[in-house]
């Protein structure tokens, strides 16, 4: 089972921005979503983003949770894939 926590995110986020790429979607499997959903911080702001689960953001950034169980991908706007 892979490692996933808010910072492993926050990182490959700031990594991302860093190579001037703008994160625009972050793919996130139902059980990694889970996980990240026990992360008070994490939880916070993505309920407190919407009220509509289909429309919750993190870091302005859109979630959408996949059928993928583990699954965490960052979706950039230059056309490139990060994949954690």
């Amino acid at each position: 089972m892979p490692l996933i926590n808010v910072k492993n995110l926050d990182n490959s986020l700031k990594e991302i921005q860093s190579q001037g790429k703008k994160p625009e979607k972050i793919l996130i499997g139902y059980k990694a979503y889970g996980e990240l959903m026990n992360d008070r911080k994490f939880s916070d702001e993505v309920t407190g983003s919407a009220m509509d689960p289909n429309k919750r953001k993190y870091k302005n950034i859109k979630i959408k949770v996949t059928q993928d169980s583990y699954q965490l991908e960052i979706k950039s706007s230059s056309k490139s894939d990060t994949h954690l």
